[in-house]
């Protein structure tokens, strides 16, 4: 197995709903969709938020889009409006995603990544 960050496997785009971000993960390949399921639980992506996300971590699988979307509760210091985060409006979010890494076989990150 090889550690290789989801950069390589999908693209991602986030916002926000009050205090929640919203975050989608998308595979880049049709292929790739199933290991984003079986990888980017919920669970480590509350994980990969910690000390920014302080409440649950929702995860909803898009089949037909490819797309994993995740809301990440309390994690916007109450919301755009009144949050005095830089980011309040949870922007930056899918790029600190696409920096999660996750475990993959060998071969496939030999011919995603090449070498």
């Amino acid at each position: 197995m090889a550690k290789i960050k989801l950069i390589h496997l999908a693209h991602a785009r986030s916002g926000d709903k009050g205090d929640t971000a919203n975050v989608g993960l998308i595979a880049l390949e049709p292929s790739f969709y199933p290991i984003l399921v079986e990888n980017v639980t919920a669970a480590r992506v509350k994980e990969h938020f910690r000390g920014i996300c302080f409440g649950d971590v929702e995860r909803f699988e898009i089949p037909n889009l490819g797309a994993l979307n995740f809301l990440l509760h309390k994690s916007l210091d109450g919301g755009g409006t009144i949050s005095l985060k830089t980011d309040a409006q949870g922007k930056t979010y899918s790029s600190a995603l696409l920096r999660m890494e996750i475990d993959v076989d060998d071969r496939l990150s030999k011919e995603i990544l090449g070498g």
